[in-house]
């Protein structure tokens, strides 16, 4: 992930225990800084937590889609 560069859109699964954690989201995030940033697959997983994560990266915006 941190070759990659410019990147305006990323989708990130969040949930254990198959995928990441809010944590390693974070990270991930971090390594190559999207734009705009979706955490999906995230079921049960509190979604503040990654918005609380990365509130201080500017470059980083969060988007939440309400599941149904």
């Amino acid at each position: 992930m941190t070759a990659l560069k410019n990147i305006d859109m990323a989708f990130l699964p969040m949930n254990l225990p198959y995928t990441m954690t809010p944590e390693q989201v974070a990270a991930a995030a971090r390594s190559f800084m999207p734009k705009i940033l979706y955490p999906y697959h995230f079921s049960e997983t509190d979604t503040n937590k990654i918005v609380s994560l990365l509130k201080d990266e500017k470059e980083i915006e969060v988007r939440i889609r309400k599941m149904n």
